[in-house]
């Protein structure tokens, strides 16, 4: 084989890519990517022995974090992007390491290749690369601990990256990054990796607390806000991804250009802040889920930008138009550069670009609603209980998670469509997109979709979760009227799959299939303690829900 990747849903055959990602990544990028976190586990190693003896270099945790990002399923897929990265960690490996050396601290302790290894040239690096991959872990089970921590270290990471974006940091978490980077270059028990993949759930609900805090911090709470996904007749630029910093940048640099700005996939809740409103060429949400974009991009007729994942390879005849920036990038694309000396990035190429296109061509009409984050649905709290306890809401389905390509998750349009009329849907992250535009009506005034946000807004119906926990004065978060329906795709969904193990919720039902990544005896682990398992049919999995 001349790759190994399992990391997503789509790994084929539900074991993993060998030849080509099913997600469209090379295989040189792919084990490059391989070689990048190799590299990223040596800084770590060096760099915690360093804070210990209180030496601290500031670009590291940076680094890491953004190398942990780029790596994520859909976001970066340029090769000589990561020959870059890899020249740039060794770089900073030995720059830590000589600082270790120059204070004094012995380094004779650490011994594992990954602090000692080298290379100059391209080729090195994709021969290395093809020795230290996923598959480099023999043992299957320890391979299995390993890598989900690694996933959960990614999702931590993308959220770690938009929290910094808007001045916001914990140094607690970079240092559980590095803490976890080395463990899995050690010999440990199966219950030691066990423990590290629950402590990584609680760094998740720290980064997604502190994100939220960010986002809320800097643009308001979300409101509930009807979206416009028509459009109008000015040309536009559609940003996707998840960064609400390049959003605020882009808007007030297109403002009184005659451009206008729509969002697209996991940037709709962008419309939901109060400080974006206030744009009027600010006009709504475009389109669908990430995995429409080949059709969607190519009606848009104007340019796009990709702030984070979820990116996919486009076709030659709309790739001028799309434009990477953060830890986004294609072969080919123009990549916007990053902030300097406190600057805002600059879009001026974009709003140019935009000024020469046509308008969209309207793919639909109509209005969406959102903005049902933890504040929202708190100030509606009496509201709810009331509902709950007339009867009137008999219980909650948390649908939060990922969209994707495959058939099978038509289930999820299917289950939210034949849910009773006395039933809520929770939701965030684009497996919204499966149902956030059937009519399924209201209880009392409360819609039956109750969107929170983006994937790292699942901190949002934690929140409300444990809030409602709180007012009907119950033990434990599983005695509520709630049940846990994800969909998952890529690396974030694990972070936030690891974050509700660690509040302590159980029987979470996870599909459209269970992570290729998870061994037999792993499996069991996750199903015996708490309660995880696959989807069934929609009609069994509904008796099932209801009959707890």
């Amino acid at each position: 084989m001349s790759m190994f990747c399992y990391q997503c849903q789509e790994a084929a055959g539900c074991k993993g890519c060998t030849a080509r990602g099913v997600c469209g990544k090379p295989a040189d990028v792919a084990n490059l990517q391989d070689l990048l976190i190799y590299t990223l586990k040596g800084i770590a190693l060096y760099d915690l022995k360093a804070n210990e003896a209180g030496i601290n270099n500031k670009k590291v945790n940076k680094f890491i974090v953004d190398s942990l990002f780029s790596t994520i399923t859909n976001a970066n897929f340029d090769k000589e992007g990561f020959d870059v990265r890899v020249t740039k960690a060794l770089a900073l490996r030995e720059e830590v390491k000589n600082a270790l050396i120059s204070n004094g601290v012995s380094i004779e302790d650490i011994k594992h290749d990954s602090a000692l290894w080298t290379g100059n040239t391209a080729y090195e690096f994709e021969e290395k690369a093809k020795t230290v991959g996923v598959l480099s872990t023999e043992n299957e089970d320890v391979r299995s601990l390993r890598e989900l921590l690694i996933y959960g270290l990614k999702g931590m990471a993308a959220y770690a990256e938009h929290a910094f974006n808007l001045g916001y940091e914990d140094e607690a978490i970079y240092t559980f990054l590095k803490k976890a980077l080395v463990s899995t270059t050690k010999d440990l028990s199966v219950d030691e990796m066990i423990g590290l993949v629950l402590e990584a759930g609680k760094f998740g609900v720290d980064v997604m607390a502190l994100l939220d805090t960010a986002n809320t911090s800097t643009y308001g709470n979300p409101e509930i806000t009807k979206v416009n996904i028509g459009v109008r007749n000015n040309s536009g630029i559609l940003i996707s991804g998840h960064d609400l910093k390049d959003m605020e940048e882009l808007l007030k640099q297109t403002e009184g250009t005659g451009v206008d700005v729509y969002t697209h996939s996991e940037m709709l809740p962008a419309n939901y802040y109060p400080a974006f409103k206030k744009y009027g060429h600010f006009v709504g949400n475009y389109g669908n889920a990430w995995w429409k974009q080949d059709t969607e991009f190519e009606s848009f007729n104007g340019p796009i930008l990709m702030t984070t994942n979820c990116l996919v390879p486009p076709k030659d005849s709309y790739k001028d138009r799309v434009y990477t920036t953060g830890a986004t990038g294609f072969p080919g694309l123009t990549h916007i550069e990053e902030r300097k000396d406190g600057k805002p990035k600059d879009f001026s190429v974009i709003i140019e670009h935009a000024k020469k296109c046509a308008p969209p061509t309207e793919i639909e009409r109509g209005e969406i609603v959102g903005g049902f984050a933890h504040n929202q649905v708190l100030a509606l709290a009496d509201k709810v209980v009331d509902a709950v306890k007339s009867g009137a809401i008999r219980r909650f389905f948390v649908m939060a998670g990922c969209d994707g390509r495959a058939k099978s998750r038509n289930y999820y349009t299917d289950f939210a469509a034949a849910l009773p009329k006395d039933t809520v849907i929770l939701t965030a992250g684009c497996a919204k997109y499966k149902y956030n535009k059937l009519d399924l009506g209201d209880i009392g005034g409360i819609p039956r979709v109750l969107d929170a946000g983006q994937c790292n807004d699942s901190y949002s119906l934690a929140v409300i979760a444990l809030k409602l926990k709180e007012v009907f004065g119950l033990a434990d978060i599983n005695e509520l009227p709630i049940s846990f329906n994800i969909a998952w795709y890529e690396q974030k969904a694990v972070i936030v799959l690891l974050a509700l193990l660690y509040l302590g919720v159980k029987d979470i039902h996870l599909g459209p299939t269970l992570p290729a990544f998870l061994s037999p005896n792993v499996a069991k682990v996750l199903v015996e303690n708490f309660g995880i398992a696959g989807i069934g049919t929609v009609q069994d999995d509904i008796e099932l829900f209801l009959g707890k």
